[in-house]
Protein backbone atom coordinates (compact mmCIF):
# COMPACT_ATOMS: atom_id res chain seq x y z
CA UNK A 1 0.00 0.00 0.00
CA UNK A 2 2.72 2.47 1.12
CA UNK A 3 4.53 1.73 -2.15
CA UNK A 4 1.40 2.12 -4.53
CA UNK A 5 1.03 6.07 -2.57
CA UNK A 6 5.07 6.70 -2.87
CA UNK A 7 4.69 5.73 -6.88
CA UNK A 8 1.40 8.12 -7.09
CA UNK A 9 3.25 11.32 -5.28
CA UNK A 10 6.12 10.17 -7.94
CA UNK A 11 3.32 10.92 -10.69
CA UNK A 12 2.03 13.94 -9.23
CA UNK A 13 5.31 15.64 -8.74
CA UNK A 14 6.15 14.36 -12.15
CA UNK A 15 3.04 15.89 -13.26
CA UNK A 16 3.30 19.14 -11.20
CA UNK A 17 4.02 22.79 -13.33
CA UNK A 18 6.80 22.99 -11.50
CA UNK A 19 8.50 19.93 -12.83
CA UNK A 20 7.09 20.08 -16.31
CA UNK A 21 8.74 23.69 -16.93
CA UNK A 22 11.71 22.96 -15.53
CA UNK A 23 11.83 19.79 -17.19
CA UNK A 24 10.64 21.25 -20.46
CA UNK A 25 12.87 24.53 -20.47
CA UNK A 26 15.68 22.31 -19.66
CA UNK A 27 14.95 19.68 -22.83
CA UNK A 28 14.66 22.93 -24.94
CA UNK A 29 17.59 24.37 -23.06
CA UNK A 30 19.82 21.32 -24.13
CA UNK A 31 18.39 20.48 -27.41
CA UNK A 32 19.31 24.35 -28.05
CA UNK A 33 22.78 23.81 -26.82
CA UNK A 34 23.39 20.66 -28.47
CA UNK A 35 22.75 22.47 -32.00
CA UNK A 36 24.45 25.33 -30.84
CA UNK A 37 27.46 23.22 -29.86
CA UNK A 38 27.18 21.69 -32.81
CA UNK A 39 27.43 24.47 -35.33
CA UNK A 40 30.34 25.94 -33.16
CA UNK A 41 32.34 22.73 -33.21
CA UNK A 42 31.55 22.19 -36.55
CA UNK A 43 32.62 26.03 -37.37
CA UNK A 44 35.39 26.03 -34.93
CA UNK A 45 37.10 22.94 -36.73
CA UNK A 46 36.00 24.20 -40.12
CA UNK A 47 38.12 27.47 -38.86
CA UNK A 48 40.86 25.14 -37.28
CA UNK A 49 41.65 23.26 -40.14
CA UNK A 50 41.28 26.58 -42.54
CA UNK A 51 43.53 28.21 -40.26
CA UNK A 52 46.02 25.22 -40.09
CA UNK A 53 46.03 25.36 -43.90
CA UNK A 54 46.57 29.10 -44.13
CA UNK A 55 49.49 28.87 -41.96
CA UNK A 56 51.39 26.16 -43.28
CA UNK A 57 50.84 28.10 -46.54
CA UNK A 58 51.55 31.40 -45.68
CA UNK A 59 54.87 29.56 -44.06
CA UNK A 60 55.94 27.87 -47.13
CA UNK A 61 54.82 31.38 -49.00
CA UNK A 62 57.68 33.06 -46.49
CA UNK A 63 60.15 30.45 -46.88
CA UNK A 64 59.83 30.24 -50.82
CA UNK A 65 59.81 34.39 -50.69
CA UNK A 66 63.23 34.43 -48.57
CA UNK A 67 64.88 31.45 -50.17
CA UNK A 68 63.94 33.27 -53.87
CA UNK A 69 65.33 36.19 -52.38
CA UNK A 70 68.35 34.92 -51.44
CA UNK A 71 68.76 33.24 -54.25
CA UNK A 72 68.04 36.25 -56.21
CA UNK A 73 70.79 38.13 -54.53
CA UNK A 74 73.49 34.94 -55.44
CA UNK A 75 72.36 35.33 -58.90
CA UNK A 76 73.01 39.04 -59.10
CA UNK A 77 76.20 38.41 -57.78
CA UNK A 78 76.71 36.12 -60.16
CA UNK A 79 75.59 38.23 -63.20
CA UNK A 80 77.90 40.60 -61.70
CA UNK A 81 80.89 38.52 -61.76
CA UNK A 82 80.04 37.13 -65.33
CA UNK A 83 80.43 40.77 -66.76
CA UNK A 84 83.70 41.25 -65.22
CA UNK A 85 84.96 38.03 -66.27
CA UNK A 86 83.61 39.07 -69.84
CA UNK A 87 85.11 42.27 -69.84
CA UNK A 88 88.21 40.88 -68.74
CA UNK A 89 90.51 40.95 -72.13
CA UNK A 90 92.30 43.71 -71.48
CA UNK A 91 92.52 43.21 -67.73
CA UNK A 92 95.89 41.04 -66.83
CA UNK A 93 95.01 37.87 -65.36
CA UNK A 94 95.98 39.10 -61.86
CA UNK A 95 93.93 42.24 -62.19
CA UNK A 96 90.56 39.68 -62.30
CA UNK A 97 91.90 37.78 -58.99
CA UNK A 98 91.59 41.06 -57.09
CA UNK A 99 88.33 41.68 -58.13
CA UNK A 100 86.77 38.65 -57.63
CA UNK A 101 88.39 38.98 -54.23
CA UNK A 102 86.70 41.82 -53.17
CA UNK A 103 83.69 40.15 -54.23
CA UNK A 104 84.31 37.33 -52.21
CA UNK A 105 85.26 39.10 -49.11
CA UNK A 106 81.76 41.37 -49.30
CA UNK A 107 80.15 38.06 -48.79
CA UNK A 108 80.36 35.73 -46.23
CA UNK A 109 78.35 33.01 -47.73
CA UNK A 110 80.39 32.91 -51.02
CA UNK A 111 82.99 30.46 -50.45
CA UNK A 112 84.50 30.58 -53.85
CA UNK A 113 85.02 31.93 -57.58
CA UNK A 114 86.50 30.57 -60.30
CA UNK A 115 86.73 30.77 -64.30
CA UNK A 116 87.82 27.30 -65.92
CA UNK A 117 87.98 26.53 -69.36
CA UNK A 118 86.04 24.03 -71.13
CA UNK A 119 89.05 21.53 -70.89
CA UNK A 120 88.67 22.18 -67.00
CA UNK A 121 91.83 24.24 -66.62
CA UNK A 122 91.77 27.02 -64.08
CA UNK A 123 92.02 31.09 -65.38
CA UNK A 124 91.54 32.33 -61.94
CA UNK A 125 90.25 31.55 -59.02
CA UNK A 126 89.50 32.48 -55.13
CA UNK A 127 90.85 31.27 -52.83
CA UNK A 128 94.03 31.37 -54.33
CA UNK A 129 94.83 27.89 -52.75
CA UNK A 130 96.39 25.29 -55.41
CA UNK A 131 93.47 23.04 -56.12
CA UNK A 132 93.02 19.54 -55.71
CA UNK A 133 95.70 17.30 -57.60
CA UNK A 134 93.22 14.44 -59.39
CA UNK A 135 89.70 16.05 -59.50
CA UNK A 136 88.21 15.52 -62.48
CA UNK A 137 86.67 18.92 -63.14
CA UNK A 138 85.36 17.80 -66.19
CA UNK A 139 83.01 15.36 -64.28
CA UNK A 140 81.58 17.00 -61.86
CA UNK A 141 77.76 18.12 -61.88
CA UNK A 142 77.54 21.56 -61.84
CA UNK A 143 80.57 21.53 -64.93
CA UNK A 144 78.45 19.02 -66.71
CA UNK A 145 75.42 21.51 -66.38
CA UNK A 146 76.82 24.13 -67.30
CA UNK A 147 77.63 22.69 -70.79
CA UNK A 148 73.65 21.25 -71.01
CA UNK A 149 72.15 24.52 -70.51
CA UNK A 150 75.25 27.24 -71.84
CA UNK A 151 72.68 30.21 -71.80
CA UNK A 152 71.15 29.44 -68.17
CA UNK A 153 72.26 29.92 -64.86
CA UNK A 154 72.46 26.14 -63.06
CA UNK A 155 72.24 25.13 -59.56
CA UNK A 156 73.75 21.95 -58.44
CA UNK A 157 72.81 19.82 -55.29
CA UNK A 158 74.05 20.55 -52.18
CA UNK A 159 77.73 18.86 -52.20
CA UNK A 160 81.58 19.10 -50.36
CA UNK A 161 83.33 21.68 -51.84
CA UNK A 162 86.43 19.81 -52.80
CA UNK A 163 88.00 21.61 -55.12
CA UNK A 164 90.41 23.99 -53.39
CA UNK A 165 93.12 22.15 -50.44
CA UNK A 166 92.04 23.33 -47.08
CA UNK A 167 88.48 23.96 -47.94
CA UNK A 168 85.39 21.09 -47.15
CA UNK A 169 82.23 22.92 -46.90
CA UNK A 170 78.85 22.50 -47.58
CA UNK A 171 77.98 24.29 -50.92
CA UNK A 172 75.37 24.55 -53.68
CA UNK A 173 77.26 25.54 -57.04
CA UNK A 174 76.12 27.86 -59.29
CA UNK A 175 77.04 27.53 -63.05
CA UNK A 176 77.19 28.81 -66.23
CA UNK A 177 79.06 28.93 -69.57
CA UNK A 178 80.90 32.25 -70.83
CA UNK A 179 83.35 33.03 -72.90
CA UNK A 180 86.86 34.16 -71.88
CA UNK A 181 89.97 36.20 -73.66
CA UNK A 182 92.55 34.22 -73.35
CA UNK A 183 96.03 34.76 -75.40
CA UNK A 184 94.13 37.64 -77.37
CA UNK A 185 91.59 34.79 -77.85
CA UNK A 186 87.75 34.60 -77.12
CA UNK A 187 87.24 30.69 -75.92
CA UNK A 188 84.48 29.13 -74.14
CA UNK A 189 84.63 28.74 -70.32
CA UNK A 190 83.00 28.12 -67.41
CA UNK A 191 81.88 30.17 -64.47
CA UNK A 192 81.31 29.10 -60.97
CA UNK A 193 80.35 30.33 -57.59
CA UNK A 194 79.73 28.29 -54.27
CA UNK A 195 77.84 29.32 -52.14
CA UNK A 196 77.63 28.20 -48.25
CA UNK A 197 74.48 25.95 -47.78
CA UNK A 198 74.73 26.87 -44.45
CA UNK A 199 72.07 30.42 -45.13
CA UNK A 200 69.78 27.88 -47.24
CA UNK A 201 70.21 25.15 -44.37
CA UNK A 202 69.25 27.83 -41.87
CA UNK A 203 66.42 29.62 -43.90
CA UNK A 204 65.02 26.28 -43.62
CA UNK A 205 65.53 24.83 -40.36
CA UNK A 206 64.19 27.77 -38.41
CA UNK A 207 60.63 26.79 -40.04
CA UNK A 208 58.23 24.70 -38.24
CA UNK A 209 54.95 23.54 -38.80
CA UNK A 210 53.38 22.39 -35.61
CA UNK A 211 55.29 19.91 -33.17
CA UNK A 212 56.49 17.35 -36.02
CA UNK A 213 56.22 19.31 -39.48
CA UNK A 214 58.95 20.16 -41.09
CA UNK A 215 59.61 21.69 -44.52
CA UNK A 216 62.28 20.04 -47.17
CA UNK A 217 63.39 21.00 -50.57
CA UNK A 218 63.46 18.79 -53.81
CA UNK A 219 64.70 19.93 -57.50
CA UNK A 220 62.93 18.90 -60.83
CA UNK A 221 63.62 15.63 -60.75
CA UNK A 222 62.83 15.42 -57.14
CA UNK A 223 66.44 15.31 -55.77
CA UNK A 224 66.74 16.09 -52.43
CA UNK A 225 68.14 19.60 -51.97
CA UNK A 226 67.33 19.80 -48.59
CA UNK A 227 65.95 17.94 -45.48
CA UNK A 228 66.37 18.62 -41.72
CA UNK A 229 66.68 14.81 -41.25
CA UNK A 230 68.64 14.27 -44.58
CA UNK A 231 71.69 12.27 -42.92
CA UNK A 232 68.35 9.60 -41.98
CA UNK A 233 67.67 9.48 -45.91
CA UNK A 234 70.98 8.99 -46.85
CA UNK A 235 71.25 5.40 -44.77
CA UNK A 236 67.63 4.37 -45.23
CA UNK A 237 66.09 5.05 -41.68
CA UNK A 238 63.35 7.81 -43.31
CA UNK A 239 61.74 7.86 -46.70
CA UNK A 240 60.21 10.50 -48.02
CA UNK A 241 57.46 10.07 -50.58
CA UNK A 242 57.99 12.38 -53.43
CA UNK A 243 55.99 11.43 -56.00
CA UNK A 244 53.07 13.44 -54.94
CA UNK A 245 55.38 17.14 -54.68
CA UNK A 246 56.67 15.80 -57.98
CA UNK A 247 52.94 15.16 -59.87
CA UNK A 248 51.59 19.06 -58.39
CA UNK A 249 53.91 22.60 -58.29
CA UNK A 250 51.36 23.93 -55.48
CA UNK A 251 48.90 24.17 -53.11
CA UNK A 252 47.62 21.12 -50.27
CA UNK A 253 46.90 17.48 -50.77
CA UNK A 254 46.66 14.95 -47.97
CA UNK A 255 49.37 12.15 -48.13
CA UNK A 256 48.45 8.78 -46.75
CA UNK A 257 51.33 6.58 -47.74
CA UNK A 258 52.79 6.94 -44.19
CA UNK A 259 51.15 5.73 -41.51
CA UNK A 260 50.57 9.22 -40.14
CA UNK A 261 48.44 11.30 -42.41
CA UNK A 262 49.51 14.17 -43.33
CA UNK A 263 48.94 17.37 -45.44
CA UNK A 264 51.52 18.24 -48.20
CA UNK A 265 51.78 22.14 -48.92
CA UNK A 266 53.87 22.73 -52.10
CA UNK A 267 55.80 25.46 -53.60
CA UNK A 268 57.87 25.90 -56.64
CA UNK A 269 60.65 28.59 -56.85
CA UNK A 270 60.16 29.41 -60.31
CA UNK A 271 63.92 30.63 -61.70
CA UNK A 272 65.47 27.35 -60.64
CA UNK A 273 62.55 24.59 -60.02
CA UNK A 274 63.33 24.11 -56.65
CA UNK A 275 60.04 22.83 -54.49
CA UNK A 276 59.38 23.26 -51.52
CA UNK A 277 57.54 21.09 -49.33
CA UNK A 278 55.69 21.78 -45.96
CA UNK A 279 55.08 18.50 -44.27
CA UNK A 280 52.01 18.84 -41.27
CA UNK A 281 50.79 15.66 -39.35
CA UNK A 282 46.92 15.47 -39.53
CA UNK A 283 46.36 14.42 -36.18
CA UNK A 284 48.19 17.48 -34.77
CA UNK A 285 45.07 19.53 -36.15
CA UNK A 286 42.56 16.79 -35.23
CA UNK A 287 44.15 17.28 -31.65
CA UNK A 288 42.80 20.87 -31.86
CA UNK A 289 39.46 20.06 -33.36
CA UNK A 290 39.60 17.27 -29.78
CA UNK A 291 40.54 20.68 -27.41
CA UNK A 292 37.33 22.69 -29.21
CA UNK A 293 35.18 19.46 -28.67
CA UNK A 294 36.17 19.13 -24.82
CA UNK A 295 35.67 22.73 -24.30
CA UNK A 296 32.33 22.72 -26.00
CA UNK A 297 31.21 19.87 -24.20
CA UNK A 298 32.28 21.33 -20.58
CA UNK A 299 30.62 24.30 -21.42
CA UNK A 300 27.39 22.63 -22.22
CA UNK A 301 27.63 21.21 -19.43
CA UNK A 302 28.23 24.24 -17.03
CA UNK A 303 25.61 25.96 -18.87
CA UNK A 304 23.17 22.82 -18.27
CA UNK A 305 23.75 23.09 -14.70
CA UNK A 306 23.07 26.80 -14.08
CA UNK A 307 20.26 26.93 -16.69
CA UNK A 308 18.77 23.80 -14.48
CA UNK A 309 19.28 25.78 -11.04
CA UNK A 310 17.92 29.41 -12.41
CA UNK A 311 14.72 27.58 -13.79
CA UNK A 312 14.21 24.98 -11.00
CA UNK A 313 14.17 28.69 -8.75
CA UNK A 314 11.95 30.30 -11.26
CA UNK A 315 9.86 27.57 -11.59
CA UNK A 316 9.25 27.62 -8.35
CA UNK A 317 8.48 31.56 -7.73
CA UNK A 318 5.88 30.92 -10.80
CA UNK A 319 4.12 27.52 -9.37
CA UNK A 320 4.01 28.99 -6.66
CA UNK A 321 0.72 31.27 -6.88
CA UNK A 322 -0.65 28.07 -8.32
CA UNK A 323 0.23 26.36 -5.52
CA UNK A 324 -1.67 28.61 -2.82
CA UNK A 325 -4.42 28.78 -4.85
CA UNK A 326 -4.30 24.80 -5.15
CA UNK A 327 -4.93 24.81 -1.13
CA UNK A 328 -7.74 27.36 -1.05
CA UNK A 329 -9.74 25.03 -3.78
CA UNK A 330 -9.05 21.95 -1.13
CA UNK A 331 -9.98 24.19 1.50
CA UNK A 332 -13.14 24.95 -0.34
CA UNK A 333 -13.59 20.94 -1.35
CA UNK A 334 -13.64 19.91 2.45
CA UNK A 335 -16.67 22.46 2.59
CA UNK A 336 -15.13 25.58 3.65
CA UNK A 337 -16.65 28.66 1.55
CA UNK A 338 -14.79 30.93 3.90
CA UNK A 339 -12.22 30.93 1.67
CA UNK A 340 -11.04 34.07 0.03
CA UNK A 341 -7.90 33.55 -1.93
CA UNK A 342 -5.03 36.51 -2.08
CA UNK A 343 -2.45 35.10 -4.57
CA UNK A 344 -0.17 37.93 -5.97
CA UNK A 345 1.66 36.58 -9.46
CA UNK A 346 1.59 37.09 -12.77
CA UNK A 347 -1.75 38.59 -14.65
CA UNK A 348 -3.52 35.34 -15.63
CA UNK A 349 -2.96 34.03 -12.09
CA UNK A 350 -3.97 37.08 -10.21
CA UNK A 351 -7.19 37.18 -12.68
CA UNK A 352 -7.53 33.15 -11.95
CA UNK A 353 -7.42 33.80 -8.07
CA UNK A 354 -10.47 36.85 -8.94
CA UNK A 355 -12.39 34.33 -10.56
CA UNK A 356 -12.09 31.95 -7.96
CA UNK A 357 -13.25 34.24 -5.14
CA UNK A 358 -15.73 35.14 -7.52
CA UNK A 359 -16.76 31.38 -7.94
CA UNK A 360 -17.10 30.67 -4.25
CA UNK A 361 -19.07 33.89 -3.54
CA UNK A 362 -21.39 32.69 -6.64
CA UNK A 363 -21.35 29.18 -4.89
CA UNK A 364 -22.50 30.50 -1.07
CA UNK A 365 -24.90 32.44 -2.97
CA UNK A 366 -25.90 29.58 -5.16
CA UNK A 367 -26.31 27.52 -1.73
CA UNK A 368 -28.17 30.22 0.16
CA UNK A 369 -30.40 30.39 -2.34
CA UNK A 370 -31.39 27.00 -2.04
CA UNK A 371 -31.79 26.83 1.72
CA UNK A 372 -34.20 29.31 1.06
CA UNK A 373 -35.63 27.55 -1.67
CA UNK A 374 -35.85 24.21 0.55
CA UNK A 375 -37.26 26.19 3.20
CA UNK A 376 -39.94 28.21 1.05
CA UNK A 377 -40.68 24.70 -0.27
CA UNK A 378 -41.08 22.89 3.31
CA UNK A 379 -43.73 25.98 4.17
CA UNK A 380 -45.57 25.71 0.80
CA UNK A 381 -45.88 21.64 1.57
CA UNK A 382 -47.02 22.85 5.10
CA UNK A 383 -49.46 25.02 3.98
CA UNK A 384 -51.05 22.52 1.84
CA UNK A 385 -50.71 20.31 4.21
CA UNK A 386 -52.80 22.15 6.54
CA UNK A 387 -54.91 22.74 3.94
CA UNK A 388 -55.86 19.25 3.49
CA UNK A 389 -57.19 19.48 7.08
CA UNK A 390 -58.55 22.58 7.36
CA UNK A 391 -60.60 22.19 10.08
CA UNK A 392 -63.11 24.98 8.71
CA UNK A 393 -64.01 23.03 5.84
CA UNK A 394 -64.46 19.91 7.82
CA UNK A 395 -66.86 22.01 10.48
CA UNK A 396 -68.67 22.78 7.59
CA UNK A 397 -68.69 20.46 5.53
CA UNK A 398 -69.42 17.87 9.05
CA UNK A 399 -72.44 20.40 9.83
CA UNK A 400 -74.17 19.95 6.26
CA UNK A 401 -74.42 16.49 6.43
CA UNK A 402 -76.04 16.78 10.25
CA UNK A 403 -78.33 18.67 8.71
CA UNK A 404 -78.94 17.34 5.86
CA UNK A 405 -79.69 14.17 8.20
CA UNK A 406 -81.46 15.67 10.43
CA UNK A 407 -83.83 16.79 7.63
CA UNK A 408 -84.24 13.51 6.30
CA UNK A 409 -81.86 13.65 2.93
CA UNK A 410 -80.12 10.42 3.63
CA UNK A 411 -78.99 9.75 -0.09
CA UNK A 412 -77.25 13.64 0.12
CA UNK A 413 -75.51 12.62 3.58
CA UNK A 414 -74.45 9.60 2.03
CA UNK A 415 -72.85 11.50 -1.22
CA UNK A 416 -71.36 14.21 1.09
CA UNK A 417 -69.63 11.80 3.53
CA UNK A 418 -68.49 9.60 0.79
CA UNK A 419 -67.02 12.80 -1.28
CA UNK A 420 -65.21 13.81 1.85
CA UNK A 421 -63.31 10.06 2.34
CA UNK A 422 -62.16 10.06 -0.80
CA UNK A 423 -61.01 13.81 -0.92
CA UNK A 424 -58.90 12.74 2.32
CA UNK A 425 -57.16 9.59 0.81
CA UNK A 426 -56.79 11.26 -2.26
CA UNK A 427 -54.94 14.37 -0.15
CA UNK A 428 -53.32 12.06 2.44
CA UNK A 429 -52.81 8.83 0.63
CA UNK A 430 -48.97 7.86 0.14
CA UNK A 431 -47.34 11.21 1.30
CA UNK A 432 -46.07 12.39 -2.35
CA UNK A 433 -46.55 15.80 -3.02
CA UNK A 434 -46.87 14.21 -7.27
CA UNK A 435 -49.59 12.44 -8.29
CA UNK A 436 -51.36 11.89 -11.86
CA UNK A 437 -53.23 14.66 -13.31
CA UNK A 438 -56.17 11.76 -12.98
CA UNK A 439 -55.99 12.10 -9.56
CA UNK A 440 -55.79 15.58 -9.18
CA UNK A 441 -58.92 15.74 -11.37
CA UNK A 442 -60.49 13.23 -9.25
CA UNK A 443 -59.62 14.95 -6.31
CA UNK A 444 -60.99 18.33 -6.98
CA UNK A 445 -64.18 16.79 -8.72
CA UNK A 446 -64.84 15.13 -5.02
CA UNK A 447 -63.79 18.70 -3.46
CA UNK A 448 -66.84 20.35 -5.68
CA UNK A 449 -69.23 17.42 -5.14
CA UNK A 450 -69.07 18.57 -0.99
CA UNK A 451 -69.16 22.70 -1.42
CA UNK A 452 -72.22 22.15 -4.15
CA UNK A 453 -73.71 20.41 -0.92
CA UNK A 454 -72.76 22.77 1.34
CA UNK A 455 -73.80 25.85 -1.14
CA UNK A 456 -77.33 24.18 -1.77
CA UNK A 457 -76.91 23.60 -6.03
CA UNK A 458 -75.54 26.91 -5.88
CA UNK A 459 -73.51 26.60 -8.66
CA UNK A 460 -72.73 23.66 -11.52
CA UNK A 461 -69.38 22.77 -12.68
CA UNK A 462 -67.82 20.70 -15.41
CA UNK A 463 -64.83 18.89 -15.59
CA UNK A 464 -63.45 18.20 -19.30
CA UNK A 465 -59.62 16.56 -19.66
CA UNK A 466 -57.88 15.02 -22.71
CA UNK A 467 -57.01 11.83 -22.39
CA UNK A 468 -53.41 11.80 -23.09
CA UNK A 469 -53.05 14.38 -19.79
CA UNK A 470 -54.45 11.65 -17.78
CA UNK A 471 -51.62 9.92 -17.10
CA UNK A 472 -49.07 13.17 -16.70
CA UNK A 473 -47.40 14.10 -13.44
CA UNK A 474 -47.87 16.80 -11.62
CA UNK A 475 -47.85 18.38 -8.12
CA UNK A 476 -50.44 17.43 -5.73
CA UNK A 477 -53.46 20.18 -4.68
CA UNK A 478 -53.41 22.65 -7.55
CA UNK A 479 -56.49 23.40 -8.10
CA UNK A 480 -58.37 23.18 -5.06
CA UNK A 481 -57.06 26.92 -3.66
CA UNK A 482 -58.01 27.90 -7.11
CA UNK A 483 -61.69 26.39 -6.73
CA UNK A 484 -61.75 27.64 -3.68
CA UNK A 485 -61.31 31.41 -4.35
CA UNK A 486 -63.78 31.10 -7.22
CA UNK A 487 -67.01 30.19 -5.10
CA UNK A 488 -65.99 31.91 -1.85
CA UNK A 489 -64.70 35.14 -4.19
CA UNK A 490 -65.93 34.88 -7.36
CA UNK A 491 -69.71 32.45 -7.22
CA UNK A 492 -71.10 33.08 -3.57
CA UNK A 493 -72.27 36.81 -3.56
CA UNK A 494 -73.66 36.47 -6.72
CA UNK A 495 -77.30 36.26 -7.15
CA UNK A 496 -77.81 33.89 -9.97
CA UNK A 497 -76.70 30.38 -9.99
CA UNK A 498 -72.66 30.21 -10.57
CA UNK A 499 -70.66 28.29 -13.01
CA UNK A 500 -66.73 27.11 -12.84
CA UNK A 501 -65.53 24.97 -16.03
CA UNK A 502 -62.09 22.63 -15.53
CA UNK A 503 -59.87 21.93 -18.40
CA UNK A 504 -56.68 19.78 -18.20
CA UNK A 505 -55.09 20.14 -21.96
CA UNK A 506 -51.44 19.01 -23.11
CA UNK A 507 -50.30 22.26 -25.31
CA UNK A 508 -46.58 21.75 -26.93
CA UNK A 509 -44.70 20.38 -24.03
CA UNK A 510 -46.94 21.74 -21.17
CA UNK A 511 -50.06 20.62 -19.32
CA UNK A 512 -52.47 23.43 -18.91
CA UNK A 513 -54.80 23.16 -16.08
CA UNK A 514 -57.83 26.16 -16.76
CA UNK A 515 -60.31 26.97 -13.94
CA UNK A 516 -62.92 29.33 -15.34
CA UNK A 517 -66.25 30.91 -13.77
CA UNK A 518 -68.58 33.08 -14.63
CA UNK A 519 -68.34 35.05 -11.59
CA UNK A 520 -68.46 38.86 -10.12
CA UNK A 521 -65.15 39.16 -11.26
CA UNK A 522 -62.13 41.78 -10.67
CA UNK A 523 -60.04 44.18 -11.89
CA UNK A 524 -56.53 43.65 -13.65
CA UNK A 525 -54.83 45.67 -11.18
CA UNK A 526 -55.94 43.30 -8.34
CA UNK A 527 -55.08 40.17 -10.65
CA UNK A 528 -51.69 41.32 -10.80
CA UNK A 529 -51.80 41.77 -6.63
CA UNK A 530 -52.69 38.55 -5.98
CA UNK A 531 -49.91 37.06 -7.79
CA UNK A 532 -47.56 39.36 -5.91
CA UNK A 533 -49.11 38.35 -2.48
CA UNK A 534 -50.56 41.92 -1.81
CA UNK A 535 -53.96 41.43 -1.91
CA UNK A 536 -55.73 39.87 1.48
CA UNK A 537 -58.73 38.18 1.37
CA UNK A 538 -60.93 36.68 3.65
CA UNK A 539 -61.91 32.38 3.21
CA UNK A 540 -60.08 30.32 1.98
CA UNK A 541 -58.30 27.66 2.47
CA UNK A 542 -54.91 29.48 3.67
CA UNK A 543 -52.90 28.20 0.27
CA UNK A 544 -53.16 31.92 -2.08
CA UNK A 545 -52.79 31.81 -5.78
CA UNK A 546 -49.26 33.14 -4.92
CA UNK A 547 -48.41 30.24 -2.87
CA UNK A 548 -49.39 27.85 -5.83
CA UNK A 549 -47.47 29.87 -8.47
CA UNK A 550 -44.10 29.91 -6.23
CA UNK A 551 -44.60 26.21 -5.88
CA UNK A 552 -44.52 25.66 -9.16
CA UNK A 553 -41.66 27.60 -10.04
CA UNK A 554 -39.71 26.06 -7.25
CA UNK A 555 -40.41 22.76 -8.85
CA UNK A 556 -40.44 23.42 -12.53
CA UNK A 557 -38.37 26.22 -12.78
CA UNK A 558 -39.36 29.75 -13.88
CA UNK A 559 -40.81 29.13 -17.39
CA UNK A 560 -43.99 27.90 -15.45
CA UNK A 561 -46.46 29.21 -13.10
CA UNK A 562 -50.09 30.83 -12.46
CA UNK A 563 -51.63 33.43 -14.79
CA UNK A 564 -55.05 35.49 -14.18
CA UNK A 565 -57.28 37.02 -16.46
CA UNK A 566 -60.71 38.43 -15.46
CA UNK A 567 -62.67 41.41 -15.64
CA UNK A 568 -65.38 42.69 -13.02
CA UNK A 569 -69.15 41.11 -13.73
CA UNK A 570 -67.46 39.00 -16.45
CA UNK A 571 -65.57 36.09 -14.48
CA UNK A 572 -62.26 35.01 -13.46
CA UNK A 573 -60.19 32.47 -15.59
CA UNK A 574 -56.69 31.18 -13.77
CA UNK A 575 -54.18 29.41 -15.89
CA UNK A 576 -51.77 26.90 -14.62
CA UNK A 577 -48.72 26.07 -16.47
CA UNK A 578 -46.37 22.76 -15.78
CA UNK A 579 -44.14 20.47 -17.79
CA UNK A 580 -45.13 17.67 -19.99
CA UNK A 581 -43.75 14.85 -17.75
CA UNK A 582 -44.92 10.67 -18.27
CA UNK A 583 -44.63 8.25 -15.13
CA UNK A 584 -41.81 5.84 -15.55
CA UNK A 585 -41.08 2.71 -12.93
CA UNK A 586 -42.16 3.19 -9.42
CA UNK A 587 -44.41 5.89 -10.20
CA UNK A 588 -46.43 4.47 -13.52
CA UNK A 589 -46.72 0.99 -11.19
CA UNK A 590 -47.82 3.03 -8.33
Amino acid sequence: MSKGWDRALDLLRMRSIQFIITASFTFVTVLVMLFVGVMLYSKFSQTAEQNAYLYTQQTIEQVSYNLDRYLNDMTGIFNLVEEKVVRSQNIPDNKLTEQLETIVETRDDIVSLAVFTQQGELISGVPSQAMRKNTKLVEQSWFALAQENPKNLSFSLPHVQNLFKGQYPWVVSISKSVTIHKDNQQIPGVLLMDVNFKTIDDLSRKVSLGKKGYVYIIDLVGNIVYHPQQQLIYVGLKNENRLLPLRYSYGSYPDDSAEDKRLITIKTIDNIGWKIIGVSYMDEIVTTKKEISGFIFWLLIVVVIIVLFLLSYLSARISRPIKMLERSMKQVESGDLTVAASVKGSHEVEQLSHRFNLMVARIRQLMDQIIEEQEAKRKSELEVLQAQINPHFLYNTLNSAVRMAGVGKKEEVITTITSLSKLFRLSLGRGKPIITVAEELEHIRHYLIIQKMRYKQKFEYEIEAEEAALGCLTLKLLLQPIVENSIYHGIEQMADPGFIHIRAAIIGERILFQVSDNGLGMRPDVCAQILQGEHQSKGGSGVGVKNIHERIRLYYGEAYGVSIESEEEMGTVVSIWIPFIEPKGEEESA
